[in-house]
């Protein structure tokens, strides 16, 4: 049996509500990633498939990354197109929930958990490519206190998402996957890309920290 499920344009509003009134249709970049969402997320929308189906199967896929990246050599190539694959459910299972009208509290508290197990994981996955453990913690602390400051800041009056900054979920998946896929292709020298994965995850971090912060204090002075 089929359900009938939003449009894009009601979508996108639905999601804009979520988020505390940020438009997506405003950015170049969040707009036309969510409608890409849409149209893949809509399948799963009409056979009825559960939002926290899709979120925990992302982790389980975000685990199979470091996996891969254990083996090593030529598997790493395939470990960059799984982090990929990683990063479309962790969207798939909010934009399945919006269009099933099954948007909850809890479902929203477990895809938070399971996207900061996941970037965490991406990380390990950088380390056993022989990455620096020290570049890989300093990532995930960074990653962590940002997802963290704005989960703050909202639960204390910022009404909304405040700042789509650099460093958002999307781009750690680009980063990790394009320097996982260098370290796939280069095998022999796939610690200096693994390397390069966690320097960049890091320094794009910390930007996007500094964002975040400056757009809140000026929210909740």
């Amino acid at each position: 049996m089929t359900r009938d499920v939003l449009s894009r344009d009601d979508y996108l509003d639905r999601w804009r509500t979520l988020h505390g009134g940020y438009d997506p249709r405003s950015s170049r970049l969040v707009g036309p990633w969510l409608s890409t969402i849409y149209a893949l997320a809509r399948p799963f929308a009409r056979i009825g498939v559960p939002p926290d189906v899709v979120t925990l199967l992302g982790v389980a896929v975000s685990g199979l990354v470091v996996w891969l990246c254990a083996l090593g050599g030529r598997w790493v190539l395939l470990a960059a197109f799984v982090v990929g694959a990683s990063g479309i459910l962790d969207s798939l299972d909010g934009a399945v929930a919006v269009l099933t009208d099954r948007v909850t509290r809890w479902g929203a508290v477990l895809d938070s958990v399971v996207d900061r197990v996941s970037d965490v994981l991406y990380l390990v996955a950088l380390w056993l490519v022989e990455a620096p453990v020290w570049a890989c913690v300093l990532a995930g602390v960074v990653v962590l206190v940002h997802e963290y400051a704005r989960a703050r800041a909202t639960a204390i009056g910022m009404d909304d998402v405040g700042v789509v900054t650099i460093g958002e979920r999307p781009t750690r998946v680009i980063v990790v996957a394009m320097f996982l896929l260098g370290a796939g292709i280069y095998t022999g020298s796939a610690s200096w890309w693994a390397a390069l994965g966690a320097y960049a995850s890091l320094a794009v971090g910390a930007v996007a920290l500094v964002q975040l912060l400056v757009v809140v204090r000026r929210r909740l002075a």
